[in-house]
This record gives structure tokens, C-alpha cells and sequence, in this order.
């Protein structure tokens, strides 16, 4: 393997290059210029070492986008500790769940988080510690109660001048194999798939977002985080790439609505957009599609002569609406929608469709949007290799393998998991079904495994779903699919009750709307289940008795 760089070194480095540009923005809110960042992550790291935290320990990150958990995070991973992020969309039940299995001494939460979390279902925490101003929710120990309490006193004794460039000195990881972050992919226990991120993965993506963008964002650069942080794709390219590049992160620590982000663009002209298709696809069916689907339009689009100009002007109305100084959209986490990614082709817009996985923390595939091929989601990333399952990897669509310096560890305590993810050569099986053209180009036909992806790139495993669905009142068995980026539950009742109890069939479809009702106060907003649909016979099935999913889709 080659030398891999510390990627600790480059986070202290950029602190130190960049001292006093502006870093991170909440907002509608403060800014943090870079050394304040630094000032920080200084006091945590005090607040780590006089609470007994070791080099090793895992802490988790649980909350929304903010210049706060930014801070936190870096502060975990250049203290020599390992960072566990945690979708704020999450449950209750699967926080406690990734907490618990991730073996968290602490946990760093958000406003909305820290009202809805139980305590007492994470017995091994030692702390828990509000994110906005690092107050403590909970402590367990003596030991991180007085450092809390004693933190500006503490801080005072060992700068007693004032804190200086000179002071950053930060923990350099021993390899690029060391472990740096466990990401989840899952909440419920049973699904969850701890990915071991190592800090050449972290670095990898680094250097391929300096390989690709490195000569278009510069110093002081602006860009807009819509995307978790605590999903990979939001993390290393909306985040981690800009903070070592001495660019200005700004957050959007409301829910992302169309809106929001369309008045974000326009004030913050951002240099780059990394975005999934959802929030892309919104903002040009609400803001553009009505503006052109008039029957005026459709015939100056359909005369040879002018409709070159009329498309050019259209292109600038939508490079307008995402603030007009951006060098490309960068897509990526769920599949992009044809009808769109054709308008943005046949006006010549610039963006681009990439694909990763958490697996890779997370880039598989990119190529810049002058050579990007539509349809596809692009070539083989810088550090990566990429090939395809099948004899005829052009024509004949197989398992997209993948394998290179971005490639987890593995999943934490789950070495069977593992061993089936990561074969004995290192290549990565995705899952995924693809072909691959003549000059390398990936395209994805679609999922070998049963994962769905949410709006936002969310991973949804239906089973999870149906394991609580089929626990209902009623329900013999279930399938959730997607439709139209909706989730439906499929449901076979139990027709022998229902005539026991003499219900007819309007009594049926009142219970598993109950059901659904119920099924959903237990989901995030992205796993809710849109309608329950009755099916009068059983599902058909396979000789060892799984449900046939494909024929229900």
C-alpha cells in the first residue's frame, strides 16, 4: 500500500494556514473563523483528557448540521478517538441501538435529539453533552463532571497568555489502516452495520476531491451543507474536502426544504453543489418546469433556428436558481430522476451523477460534467478500482465490484458480515447491479440486495419495517416497496380471523390503516409508510419460503 499521509496532520495544518478565515457558518447565525475552531477543539480535548478518555475510545455525534458538531467532530478524531455519527432522523430506539453496539463512552446531541433520547437505555455512556454550547446532559463519572465545571479554569492554566497558532498539536494517527469512524448504515438492531471507516479512507477521499476540484474551489470559497453529516456522501464533500482546503462551510441547521435551499443559493452563491436528486429535481419542477411548459415555449423549443438560444437562456435561469457561481452539480445518494437528467442534458447544464457507498466513505465512481456520459453515474474514482460481475460487462449486467483505499475495514463486530462483503482479494461487492461501457463508464440497473434508498440517499432495509408490520393486528405477512420515492406496504391478512370475527373487507382495510398509523409513530419521516395495500393471497414464495420480492415491485 502506499504512504498514506496523516490525516490528522492535514486538519492541523489547515487550521494553521488558514488562521483567520472564516471556516463555519450556522446559517442566519455565527460564523467560526478557524481559530476559533481551533480554540474549540482545544477545550474538548481538555475536557476528554481530564474526563478519562482514552486514545481508541469511541464517541458518538448525534444531531443536526451545525458549526458545533463540525467542531465536535473533528476535535474526537484529532484527539486519537473514533468518531460514531448518527443521523438525527433516526428513532429513540435505534440511537440507543448504535450507542449501545458502538460501545460510546460519550455522546454529543442537538437540541431535538437530547428531548427525545432515554438515558437509561445506554447504561455504558459516561456523558452526554449538548451540542450547541458543550453543557452536560448527563454525567456518570466525578471525573467529567469537574472537567465540565473546571473547563475555563483548566483552559486558563495551560495557556495562561493566549492561544496561539503555535499550540495546535494534534494526535497523528500511527497508519492509514487505524481506525478513525464507525458509520452505521442501520438503526435496528439486527440490521446494524457499524462500517469501520480507517483513516486512508478518510485521506482517499480527500485527495480524490483535491485530484478532481482542486483547480476550481480555492481559499475562502464558499459552499452550502444540505446533506447529514453524519451520511458519508455529506460528510466528505461538503465538509471534510473544504475544511483542509481552507474553504467557508456554511449550514443549513433548519430542515432543508426547497425553499430554504433555493434562498440559500441565491445569498451564498455557492462554488460547488453536492446535492441527491430529490432537492435537485424539486427546485427545477417548482422554479423552471412551470416556466417552460407553456405551449409558447414548446413551440420556440421545437423551431430549429432559435431554439439553441431559447435553451441557452433556460440554462441560465436554472444556473441562477442554485446562486449562479457554482462550477458544477455533483449528484449522488439515490438514483436520479430520467425525465430531469435529460432536460439538464439537452440544455447543457452543468452537473454530474456520482455513486459510493459507506463501504467507501463513500466514492466509487465521478467523472467532471464535461465528460460525464448521461445515465451513467461515471468512471472508476481516482484511488479506485471498479469492474463488473459478468462475462459480458457491457451488455450483461452483474455485481459492481469495487476495491481501492477507500474500502472499510470491515463492520464492527460482525466479521461474518464482513467476510461476505469483502472477498479474499479486497474487492468491495456493492450489491448493486451494473454494466459497463467501452471507455468506462458504470451504469447502475439496479439493486441485488433488498436496501432502498430514501429521498435524501437514506438506506431503508424493508425488513425492518415488515418485522414490525408483521407483528400487527391482522397481518399474515408483508413486503414494502417503493414507488414514485414512496413507501406502500404490501399486506396479506389473516382472512381465518378476520371470518371469525365476521369483519368484512371495509373492516379489514380500518385495521391495517390502524396499523399503518401505528407502524409509522415508530419510523423516521423517511421510512413512513405512504398506504397499505391488501393483497387476497398469499405472497408467492421460493422453495426455502422467502417471499418472491421482484414479483412485486
Amino acid at each position: 500500500m502506499e504512504n498514506i499521509p496523516s490525516f490528522n496532520q492535514l486538519i492541523q495544518q489547515s487550521i494553521i494556514d488558514n488562521w483567520h478565515l472564516d471556516a463555519l457558518t450556522d446559517y442566519k447565525g455565527a460564523t467560526l473563523q478557524y481559530h476559533d475552531v481551533a480554540r474549540k477543539i482545544e477545550k474538548l480535548h481538555i475536557l476528554f483528557e481530564n474526563s478519562g478518555i482514552e486514545k481508541g475510545d469511541k464517541i458518538a455525534l448525534c444531531g443536526r448540521n451545525s458549526s458545533q458538531w463540525a467542531v465536535a467532530f473533528l476535535a474526537t478524531l484529532t484527539y486519537g478517538a473514533v468518531a460514531v455519527p448518527i443521523l438525527h432522523e433516526f428513532m429513540p430506539e435505534q440511537i440507543h441501538n448504535i450507542v449501545n453496539h458502538s460501545d460510546a463512552k460519550l455522546l454529543f446531541v442537538g437540541d431535538q435529539v437530547a428531548t427525545e433520547i432515554d438515558p437509561t437505555k445506554m447504561p455504558n455512556l459516561e456523558g452526554i453533552i449538548n451540542n450547541p454550547d458543550y453543557s452536560l446532559l448527563l454525567s456518570r463519572t466525578d471525573k467529567l463532571t469537574y472537567a465540565r465545571e473546571h473547563l475555563n479554569e483548566l483552559y486558563g492554566k495551560k495557556f495562561p497568555k493566549y492561544f496561539r497558532k503555535e499550540h495546535v498539536s494534534y494526535y497523528i494517527e500511527q497508519s492509514g489502516k487505524e481506525l478513525a469512524m464507525i458509520n452505521y448504515t442501520s438503526g435496528t438492531t439486527g440490521f446494524s452495520k457499524g462500517v469501520m471507516v480507517p483513516y486512508r479512507a478518510l485521506w482517499s477521499n480527500f485527495d480524490f476531491a483535491v485530484h478532481v476540484l482542486g483547480n476550481i474551489i480555492g481559499k475562502s470559497d464558499r459552499i452550502i451543507s444540505i446533506l447529514p453529516m453524519a451520511h458519508m456522501y455529506g460528510m466528505a464533500f461538503e465538509f471534510i474536502f473544504e475544511f483542509l482546503y481552507g474553504c467557508h462551510v456554511y449550514y443549513l441547521n433548519r430542515t432543508p426544504s426547497p425553499a430554504i435551499i433555493a434562498q440559500a443559493f441565491a445569498e451564498i452563491k455557492p462554488k460547488i453543489i453536492i446535492a441527491v436528486p430529490l432537492v435537485i429535481e424539486k427546485i427545477i419542477r417548482k422554479k423552471v418546469f412551470p416556466k417552460i411548459q407553456n405551449n409558447r415555449m414548446r413551440l420556440l423549443l421545437s423551431m430549429p433556428v432559435i431554439s439553441k438560444k431559447i435553451r441557452e437562456r433556460i440554462c441560465q435561469e436554472v444556473i441562477k436558481a442554485f446562486g449562479g457561481e457554482f462550477y458544477e452539480v455533483i449528484i449522488g445518494g439515490a438514483a436520479f430522476n430520467q425525465e430531469v437528467e435529460s432536460f439538464l442534458k439537452k440544455i447543457e447544464f452543468p452537473y454530474t451523477v456520482g455513486y459510493g457507498a459507506t463501504e467507501c466513505a463513500p466514492i466509487i465512481c465521478y467523472r467532471d460534467w464535461h465528460t460525464f456520459a448521461q445515465g451513467s453515474c461515471g468512471q472508476e474514482a481516482y484511488h479506485m478500482k471498479v469492474k463488473i460481475d459478468s462475462p459480458d460487462p457491457a451488455n450483461q449486467p452483474g455485481e459492481i465490484l469495487a476495491k481501492g483505499l477507500n474500502v472499510m475495514l470491515g463492520y464492527y463486530k460482525n466479521e461474518e458480515a464482513t467476510r461476505e462483503t469483502i472477498d479474499k482479494d479486497g474487492w468491495y461487492h456493492t450489491g448493486d447491479l451494473g454494466t459497463m461501457d467501452a471507455d468506462g463508464n458504470v451504469y447502475i440497473n439496479g439493486r441485488s440486495k433488498n436496501m432502498l434508498l430514501g429521498p435524501n440517499g437514506q438506506n431503508i432495509y424493508p425488513e425492518e419495517i415488515e418485522d414490525k408490520l408483521n407483528s400487527m393486528t391482522m397481518v399474515v405477512e408483508s413486503i414494502i416497496v417503493q414507488r414514485d420515492n414512496k413507501l406502500v406496504g404490501l399486506v396479506y391478512p389473516d382472512y381465518d380471523e378476520a371470518k371469525n370475527m365476521n369483519f368484512n373487507e371495509q373492516d379489514i382495510a380500518g385495521i391495517m390503516e390502524q396499523n399503518r398509523v401505528t407502524l409509522n409513530e415508530q419510523l423516521p419521516a423517511y421510512e413512513k409508510i405512504v398506504e397499505i395495500e391488501i393483497h387476497t393471497e398469499e405472497f408467492e414464495k421460493t422453495p426455502k419460503r422467502s417471499i418472491k420480492r421482484f414479483l412485486y415491485k
